[in-house]
Formats: structure tokens, C-alpha cells, sequence
């Protein structure tokens, strides 16, 4: 099966967010179930199939998503569900289920409902840098939307109902998408996560729960939402990120001052190796980006590079999207060369007229 055609980039790649050298981008999520239902994992397939129609319809009658792109992930290949979490728009918990799941997907891929995953509704909103109240404010305003179309599972007691006792209340999970090599070379990382940990948030791995952190690449967001309000949620890890960009870049500033060479080596490099690399894996990819952006950030390569780049090595350099961008499925071999020609283009050279 030929892979389809790339979509459009998603309107926060773009990097022209606050903060967006340290901040890739901010996540708002809210979980949602439907009153007349059982939740998800109790549901029979044919149940699940009717919450699908359900939420589908309310998602096509939403101002705010305006005629959504919707997608049945029981009906895609694995290669197009792994596309869609490399974009962040479905989990890889929604992407490896069974039975009748999908996503609605808005105008630029800012907002996105998942269907059927731990909750029947999962509401997305995704912007650009360090946005948690503007996303917020996006993400409510669906809420309400696909709430008037819907009877969702409330309780004056305990507020929104859902699977998973800890997004029971708001349901709401904030997130930042955050870069911190200054803190992981000043071996000052371990601090700071702990120092998170304390006051009630998480750390996870680029793509959320369950998954690694690659490149100096972390997810910060709260855990609870239970007697709290969304403004609160929001204000805390508001002020936490707040503080960790501060030591960010208190930490890179020491290095610069204390080994310049070294730095300046360490970025060059990684720039040298992307350039002209040949065979190059994602790994490696999202190592070396990490490099750049952090020698981006301290003043190199303003000449060469700029934020809307640098998160383009991040993304479409990954597996689904080389395939889908070459129209064709490629073992690991073929995707690490044709990957080091697609970076090199990027970055300026052009790559062999084999590639």
C-alpha cells in the first residue's frame, strides 16, 4: 500500500510562539465522557461504535473546529496512525487499540478531538511556544460547543466524570513541550525534576505518558485536577515553567562563559554531521537538533537556522512522515539515507539526485 500524501504543516510548527526557542509548544487537554454510556474500556464494540457517531457529529456541528478533517483509526493503515502520533494529534495508546476510535482534526491542527481512547472525548488544543492561557482559551470554547450537542457525564460532587480517577474534576491536563540541555549538561536536570515532582507535576517524554525522553526533549504537565479549578492547573505549571526556563537559561549562559570552545565545538558539529551527513537515524536527528537549537538559543547560527527549521528536523524527519513525504513504504536503511538527504535540503544543501 502506496503511504498518502503529507498533510499541510500544523500551524505550531511554525516556532513563532513565546519562548518558542525554549518552549516547543503547549498542550490543553480535556477529558470528556458522554452521561448515557459506559466508559470506554467497559463499552462493546457496537457501543463504542455509537459514541464514535455521537461525538463525530458534534465535532462536524463545531464552529471552532470548522469542518474538521475526521479520520477512523480502525480503518487506517499502522504507517498513517503512527503519522498521527508524530504529529501529536493521537496518543499511542488511541493508535495500537482495537474497535472503533478515531480523531477530528480542525484548521491547522490547533484543535483535534480523539474518540474512543481512555475517555470518549479527549479535546486538544496545541500552539506554538509558551501559550497555556491562549490554549486554554481555545480548547474551552470547543468544550463548550461539542458540550451543547452533548450530555456529557458531570457530577456536582466530583465534576466531569472519567476513566482515570486522576483527571476526575476539571479533566484537565496542561502540558510543555520543553527543551533543557543547558540543565542536563550542568548536571542541574535531576534537581529541577525532582524540584517538579514536589509540587505535583509530571515529567514524561516527548510524547507523553509512557515514552522516553530523547534530545534534552521533556514533557512537563500536572497530575491531579481533582479539587482544583482549570485557572489553577494553569497557573501553576504556568509558574513553573516560568522558573525552569529561567535556570535554562541561567545554566546555558554559565557553560557559554565557562567552556566557549566547547560549546561552540559541540554545536558546529552537530551542524557539520547534519549537513553533509549521508546516513543519519532519528535518534540521531533529534541529538544533533538539540545541539543546534541550544546553539541557536546562545547566538549561533541566527544566519542559518531559525525556530520554524529547527522544529521542522524534529518532526518530519521521523518515520511516518520520510515515508509519506517519499510516497513510499522504506526499510530502516533506505529511511536513515533518504532522511540525511531531506536534512541536508533543509539545511541548505541539496541532496543527491538518486535520493
Amino acid at each position: 500500500m502506496v503511504p498518502r500524501a503529507p498533510w499541510p504543516e500544523p500551524d505550531w510548527l511554525s516556532g513563532d510562539g513565546p519562548e518558542s526557542i525554549t518552549v516547543l509548544s503547549t498542550r490543553i487537554r480535556l477529558a470528556r465522557n458522554l452521561a448515557e454510556h459506559p466508559f470506554t474500556h467497559r463499552a462493546e464494540e457496537p457501543e463504542r461504535g455509537e459514541i464514535l457517531e455521537e461525538v463525530r457529529e458534534a465535532a462536524r456541528a463545531s464552529r471552532s473546529l470548522s469542518t474538521p478533517r475526521i479520520l477512523r483509526l480502525d480503518r487506517t493503515s499502522t504507517l498513517d496512525r503512527q503519522y498521527l502520533v508524530e504529529r501529536h494529534l493521537v496518543s499511542p495508546d488511541l493508535a495500537n487499540a482495537r474497535g472503533p476510535r478515531a480523531v477530528a482534526v480542525g484548521k491547522g491542527e490547533t484543535l483535534s478531538v480523539m474518540i474512543n481512547e481512555e475517555d470518549h472525548l479527549r479535546i486538544q488544543g496545541l500552539l506554538s511556544g509558551f501559550q497555556l492561557r491562549d490554549a486554554w482559551n481555545l480548547v474551552d470554547k470547543l468544550d463548550e460547543e461539542l458540550g451543547g450537542n452533548l450530555d456529557l457525564a458531570f457530577s456536582p460532587k466530583w465534576g466531569y466524570l472519567t476513566a482515570c480517577p486522576t483527571n476526575t474534576g476539571t479533566g484537565l491536563r496542561a502540558s510543555v513541550l520543553i527543551h533543557l540541555p543547558g540543565l542536563v549538561l550542568t548536571k542541574q536536570i535531576g534537581k529541577v525534576l525532582r524540584g517538579i515532582s514536589q509540587v505535583g507535576l509530571a515529567v514524561r517524554g516527548m510524547f507523553g505518558e509512557g515514552t522516553e525522553v530523547m534530545g534534552n526533549f521533556f514533557q512537563i504537565s500536572n497530575q491531579t485536577t481533582l479539587g482544583l479549578s482549570e485557572n489553577e492547573v494553569i497557573e501553576s505549571l504556568g509558574r513553573v515553567t516560568r522558573q525552569v526556563i529561567d535556570h535554562e537559561q541561567s545554566a546555558s549562559e554559565v557553560l557559554l562563559k565557562s567552556a566557549p570552545h566547547q560549546i561552540e565545538d559541540k554545536v558546529f558539529r552537530a551542524y557539520g554531521i547534519l549537513r553533509h551527513g549521508r546516513v543519519i537515524s532519528s535518534q540521531e536527528v533529534v541529538s544533533m537538533t538539540s545541539a543546534l537549537r541550544f546553539g541557536f538559543g546562545l547566538g549561533f547560527l541566527r544566519d542559518r537556522l531559525d525556530t520554524h527549521r529547527l522544529n521542522r528536523l524534529m518532526i518530519e524527519t521521523l518515520p511516518a512522515h520520510l515515508q509519506r513525504a517519499n510516497g513510499t513504504r522504506l526499510d530502516q536503511a533506505e529511511r536513515d539515507y533518504r532522511r540525511a538527504a531531506f536534512v541536508r535540503s533543509l539545511l541548505g544543501e541539496e541532496p543527491d539526485a538518486e535520493a
